[in-house]
């Protein structure tokens, strides 16, 4: 069965629409021939009994007067009493007593290849008398036979022209597919292909061919701009890491070469920060997604506000313990609360605000400080990777224009939403929204 299918799906539509086509065609002219073959017999002898019944009529009323019929051509008319014994002065005829019978009751016998007709007539003298027609049915069974033969031979005969109309017609209409592929093969870069006139499923495909080349121009220039700009970022620590290891090379001087060892430090974690970075969003990115499990958010934002380095602004979590349980990973939870909590290290001035708010199919973690905040015309691109709101301001604080791009495609592909805005507190607002693990389906 499955060398069957494997078979059938190599073949080629033309193909795999003409062979169900004829094969029902065939079906259907060849049950139609065998219906019609069945009906040729009995067709046949009402024919018969028609032509009987329209000679047995006079000869009838000719009994009826006291005459004798004489039989037209090709009909034997025969006049016997009730007995089915001859009284025209013929021979007996080859009927039985269960064949007079049904001829007096007006039904059709068939004896010796003869078909017999009969009605009772009464003659003059009150006798009752049994007229009955009869004619011969020989090589009427083989012209039937002939032509149920003839039948089954125009039905394959029409189940192959049936086939080769089929394959005709799709390959006429498998002509637009051909230049479609023509167009879309010599197709240049950024073209996008002709929609066809008639509004069908051809104009359908290239519609949606059209929008899968709009998304594969849209993934091609995010990838070059997304390695450009890692490119343009490895550059600056790689450079600054060569620069400070030629200037202590160049000066042996070992407080000078400590200081150096500790600016080198420096721009190495910024380089593996950037590097865990683009690793993260390039899983992301090829659709790597861990297992979901619950995870207490409350929790998690006070272990990530314990994570933070010393001399970092306050930082104040509130919620109810137990209450907020979100539909993540744990390491994901992980990444975006540090990753959150360090943006607003970076700028908080005094103070950051984490709040962790339960709903019910939804949990929201929303992080305030009270730095400079967001100015509205850069919320949009916030989230976008490499972007800086105060390049030289992120650069000095040790940011790599990462942090957030990962916050929201790991939120993102949760199914969750992730947002800025202003703070109470003056600075900016990030809220994150996760489904409730408690709203999630097992299914």
């Amino acid at each position: 069965m499955s060398f069957l299918r494997r078979w059938w799906e190599r073949r080629s539509m033309q193909f795999r629409i003409t062979a169900p086509a004829a094969a029902v065609t065939l079906a259907f002219l060849l049950g139609l021939a065998v219906v019609a073959g069945r009906g040729l017999g009995p067709l046949r002898d009402s024919s018969v009994d028609t032509e009987l019944a329209e000679a047995l009529g006079p000869a009838v009323a000719t009994v009826s007067a006291g005459g004798l019929p004489g039989p037209p051509d090709g009909v034997v008319l025969r006049v016997l009493d009730t007995a089915g014994a001859p009284v025209d002065g013929g021979p007996a005829p080859p009927l039985g007593p269960g064949d007079v019978r049904a001829l007096k009751a007006g039904q059709p016998v068939t004896v010796d290849r003869m078909r017999w007709l009969g009605a009772v007539a009464t003659a003059p003298d009150g006798q009752l008398r049994l007229v009955a027609a009869g004619t011969g049915l020989v090589g009427q069974r083989a012209a039937v036979q002939k032509a149920a033969t003839w039948l089954l031979w125009a039905a394959g005969l029409g189940a192959a022209l049936a086939a080769v109309a089929t394959w005709l017609v799709v390959r006429f209409a498998l002509r637009r597919v051909s230049r479609l592929r023509r167009t879309v093969r010599a197709l240049p870069p950024g073209e996008r292909v002709p929609l066809p006139e008639a509004d069908d499923e051809l104009r359908a495909l290239a519609a949606d061919f059209n929008a899968l080349l709009a998304r594969q121009e849209e993934a091609a220039q995010r990838l070059r701009r997304f390695t450009g700009d890692a490119a343009h970022e490895l550059r600056s620590p790689v450079a600054s890491i060569r620069v400070q290891a030629e200037v202590a090379v160049a000066n042996p001087d070992p407080e000078l070469a400590q200081e150096t060892l500790a600016d080198i430090l420096a721009e190495a974690e910024r380089l593996s920060a950037l590097l865990d970075g683009l690793l993260t969003l390039a899983r992301s990115d090829a659709g790597e997604l861990p297992p979901a499990e619950a995870v207490e958010l409350l929790t998690e934002a006070r272990a990530a506000a314990d994570r933070l380095p010393p001399g970092s602004p306050a930082v104040r979590v509130t919620g109810v313990v137990g209450q907020a349980w979100a539909h993540a990973a744990h390491s994901e939870v992980e990444l975006v609360l540090n990753n959150l909590l360090r943006n607003a290290c970076r700028y908080a001035s005094s103070q950051i605000v984490v709040s962790v708010l339960p709903g019910h199919s939804t949990v929201r973690v929303v992080v305030d400080d009270d730095g400079p905040g967001i100015p509205p015309e850069h919320r949009d691109r916030v989230f976008d990777r490499f972007y800086r709101v105060g390049d030289d301001r992120a650069r000095t604080s040790g940011g790599t224009g990462l942090g957030l791009a990962m916050v929201a495609e790991t939120v993102r592909r949760r199914g969750g939403r992730v947002s800025v805005g202003e703070s109470p507190e003056g600075g900016a607002r990030f809220q994150i929204v996760w489904r409730a693990a408690g709203n999630v389906s097992t299914s």
